[in-house]
């Protein structure tokens, strides 16, 4: 199996983990502030990466000064930055929102128009069968997510979802520039701490951090800290090394789809035909980017 094919099949299971976590992140606003959930989750994230990390090390011979290298360490805490502001803006805006969740996962996931156009600018090109895909993706999302019978209005909670799909768009450049020089595990684990530290600091300055003694609470913040955070993001990092950013976002905007089937899967939701064909041209469009063309990275 080549290289390509491995990250981007590393790339389809972080868009399921992600898909299914949207699930997860629906049941736990039922008890948790935006910081807090997402200050408690980054934490498990990085909990569950450094005995794994600790443990390889120490098979492998490598010694604690493998955490002093300038990129890691500058990678890792930007990484996280932009982390934490893109999940916390999105997570407002979804609470500050009279629309449907679709139309702020539309404009969430609007990061596969949006990366392509910032990698003309950092001289970032791809091949055109990927600035396609990313089109058709585009199209898709919107039928999949937004209902016929709802006008798209702009809201201010739709311009804080906005902010995120910028944000998640510098991450993912980010990622793709560190993620080749350094340890893409320790990256991770960086990323995870700098998000954590920041969005409990933020839910102590807002007055919102609260520790919740119910399992139902914790269900949904352990799956996204140890999936969703954890492993996905991980898996995120390791699956961008050997793919142009343009087709890693549109593999990665897959968690669409995969939430709509979680929820008719897992809340019993219904999928009408609209949601159905909007699946079916992003998977579409999926195939297109994997296309082999000559490498113009």
């Amino acid at each position: 199996m080549n290289k390509q094919i491995r990250s981007s099949l590393l790339l389809l299971i972080t868009a399921i983990i992600w898909g299914v976590a949207f699930v997860a992140q629906d049941v736990g606003m039922d008890y948790w502030s935006p910081f807090a959930f997402n200050g408690i989750r980054n934490f498990i994230g990085a909990a569950v990466l450094l005995p794994f990390i600790f443990i390889r090390d120490r098979s492998l011979g490598v010694n604690a000064k493998g955490w002093n290298d300038k990129n890691l360490l500058v990678g890792g805490v930007l990484c996280g930055i932009a982390l934490c502001s893109a999940t916390c803006f999105q997570q407002y805006g979804i609470q500050l929102s009279d629309s449907s969740a679709g139309k702020a996962g539309f404009i969430t996931a609007f990061y596969i128009v949006l990366v392509p156009i910032a990698g003309v600018f950092i001289k970032k090109r791809c091949p055109i069968t990927a600035y396609i895909a990313a089109a058709i993706a585009a199209v898709g999302l919107y039928i999949l997510c937004i209902p016929a019978s709802v006008a798209f209005e702009i809201e201010f909670a739709d311009i804080l979802v906005f902010i995120c799909a910028l944000i998640f768009t510098v991450q993912i450049l980010l990622v793709d520039y560190y993620s080749p020089k350094v340890d893409g595990v320790k990256l991770a684990c960086i990323q995870f701490l700098t998000s954590a530290v920041i969005s409990t600091l933020g839910a102590f300055v807002t007055n919102s951090f609260t520790v919740v003694f119910n399992i139902e609470a914790w269900i949904p913040i352990l799956y996204a800290g140890i999936l969703s955070s954890g492993v996905a993001y991980t898996l995120q990092i390791i699956g961008q090394k050997h793919l142009n950013p343009t087709v890693a976002s549109i593999i990665m905007s897959l968690e669409a789809c995969v939430s709509v089937i979680a929820a008719w899967i897992i809340l019993k939701d219904t999928m009408n035909e609209r949601e159905i064909l909007g699946c079916v041209i992003m998977f579409a469009a999926i195939l297109l980017a994997q296309v082999p063309t000559k490498d113009s990275n």
